[in-house]
Formats: C-alpha cells, sequence, structure tokens
C-alpha cells in the first residue's frame, strides 16, 4: 500500500515528526558539514540519514542546505549543482522506509537581496527554482526552505519552488531570542514573517536554528500559531549556541530537550524535530515523549 500524499499528510491532527541534525553529526564524523559531503562522504551522510529514519521520523530532510548555483560558487566549491543535489535525494531515499516521506532541503544563496546587497530577486529566484526542480527530478515528496534570516529571500525561495513544481512547500525561519521581538537578522517578526508566507501559499510555517532554545522558540510558535491556521514548525537546536574551545557548541541533552519541543507542542506546533547540535538521541527522546503522553 502506498503512503498518502504528503499535502493529505499535513492535515492530520497528531505530531508529525522531522529528523535531527545532518550538519553536526557530520561534524562527529570528520565530515564536512555541508552537502558536499554528499560527494566526497557519502557513507556518512547515508549512515545519519539510516539513524533518524530507525528513529521513527515521519521525514528525513535531504543533506542539500545552501546547494543552490550561487551559495556553491562564491564560496568556489569544486562541485556540480545538479550532482550534489540529486545524490542528496537519492542518499535519503536510499535510508528512508516506504511510509517516510523526503524532503527536499533548500537555504540562503549567502548573498544579501537588493537593496541591502547586491543580489536581484530575480537571481536568487532563479536559482531556487533550479535547485527545486532537480530536487524534484530526483524524487522528492516535497520542500523545505529552512534557516532564512531575510523574509524577502524566504519568499523568493517558496515562489521559486511553486513555480517549477506542485509539490508541498514548507518554510522556516532562523530568528532571535523572543525577549529581544523574536526577529529575524533582517528584522522580520514573526507575525510578519507568518501572516506573509501563509498568504503566499507555504503549506506549513514555522522556526528552525536561531539564538533561541526550544522553550524560547515555544514562544514564536504561540506568536504564528496566532496568524495563520497552517501547520508550524519547530526545529529548535539544542540549547543556544555558545562559543567553546573555537567553536560553536549546543549542551542540552535529549530529555531536556524533549520538555521543550512538548512545550513547542503544547503552544500549537505541529511539524517538530531538531537543528543545530541535535542527534538521533534527541530525537529518540521525543519520540519517548510522545509515547509518554499517549498512554
Amino acid at each position: 500500500m502506498s503512503k498518502m500524499k504528503l499535502s493529505t499528510f499535513l492535515t492530520k491532527k497528531e505530531p508529525i515528526l522531522l529528523d535531527g541534525s545532518m550538519g553536526t553529526q557530520l561534524e562527529h564524523l570528520g565530515s564536512e558539514m555541508g552537502g558536499q559531503s554528499n560527494l566526497s562522504h557519502p557513507e556518512h551522510v547515508l549512515k545519519i540519514h539510516q539513524h533518524y529514519a530507525e528513529c521513527g521520523c515521519d521525514m528525513l530532510i535531504t543533506n542539500t542546505l545552501t546547494m543552490n548555483r550561487i551559495f556553491i560558487e562564491i564560496h568556489k566549491m569544486d562541485i556540480d549543482v545538479r550532482e550534489v543535489n540529486l545524490i542528496g535525494v537519492q542518499l535519503a531515499k536510499q535510508a528512508a522506509n516506504p511510509d517516510q516521506y523526503i524532503l527536499g532541503n533548500i537555504s540562503s544563496t549567502g548573498v544579501m537581496l537588493e537593496p541591502y546587497g547586491d543580489l536581484p530577486e530575480s537571481k536568487a529566484r532563479q536559482a531556487f527554482a533550479e535547485q527545486a526542480a532537480l530536487l524534484q527530478e530526483g524524487g522528492v515528496d516535497g520542500f523545505i526552505i529552512e534557516t532564512m534570516m531575510d523574509l524577502k529571500e524566504a519568499l523568493s525561495a517558496l515562489r521559486a519552488c511553486k513555480e517549477v513544481s506542485s509539490l508541498p512547500v514548507m518554510v522556516s525561519m532562523a530568528f532571535s531570542t523572543p525577549e529581544k521581538g523574536g526577529r529575524t537578522i533582517m528584522g522580520n517578526s514573526a507575525r510578519e514573517c507568518a501572516t506573509a508566507l501563509t498568504e503566499s501559499g507555504a503549506q506549513a510555517i514555522g522556526a528552525n536554528c536561531g539564538d533561541i532554545d526550544p522553550f524560547q522558540m515555544a514562544k514564536i510558535v504561540s506568536i504564528m500559531h496566532i496568524e495563520t491556521r497552517q501547520p508550524i514548525i519547530a526545529q529548535p537546536n539544542a540549547g543556544r549556541p555558545k562559543w567553546f574551545n573555537s567553536r560553536t557548541t549546543f549542551d542540552m541533552d535529549p530529555a531536556r530537550f524533549s520538555e521543550g519541543i512538548a512545550a513547542c507542542i503544547q503552544n500549537g506546533a505541529k511539524l517538530i524535530g531538531g537543528c543545530c547540535g541535535t542527534s538521533p538521541d534527541h530525537i529518540s527522546a521525543v519520540v519517548q515523549m510522545f509515547k509518554k503522553h499517549q498512554t
């Protein structure tokens, strides 16, 4: 029996479980933290996907964050945009169970849009459309646009996906602490993002990463929940980022992380998972929290 369409699955009442960090796990295995590992260490990417699949995730996210042509070129990466995206999808599909969905991951170009930067919106949209088309060719069930700090760029990526595909598109923004107003680095509020993304046709909206912990993200979720009836995404880091021994670290343990996820769900989150610093252990703790609340 084939799985239901993703658009239908998103309407289910129960929380939907996404996976956790890919970059942190790649770092632990000694690989590059980005999509280039699809080519240099595909066995590591596959292993991480398999661990999350075994946790019981409903959806696996491809290791294609920022693998658009603009980001690849400005960072002088010696990789092919087509190859890195198609292999990224292939690795996730290889790890997934038949009932698990594959989300094609899209993120920023790494260049500020006009008028704050030099990149025309049309050029960004072209790069996003190219990547989305490749991810669809690879066989994703939908798209997740993540870690966006500029609403204008997030809307550009959303429109690009919808131009080349009819698959569901989800969009997740990165916010500062609610005490600072719950805004992105570019000054976009959670309320503004929720309204604009809903009006532009995102099938799910929410937050990931950012300078917030899971409990602070729950406050962002509550703001968004007031503004939209679309499913809300919450993918917090394992605590707020800390600088230690010349590297960024995250120190929230799985049990505490699952408590933060419970707070996000209580405030209206529907799609939940983890971002930087999270591991299969964090996602497994969330699964156990689910089971505890169901008994």
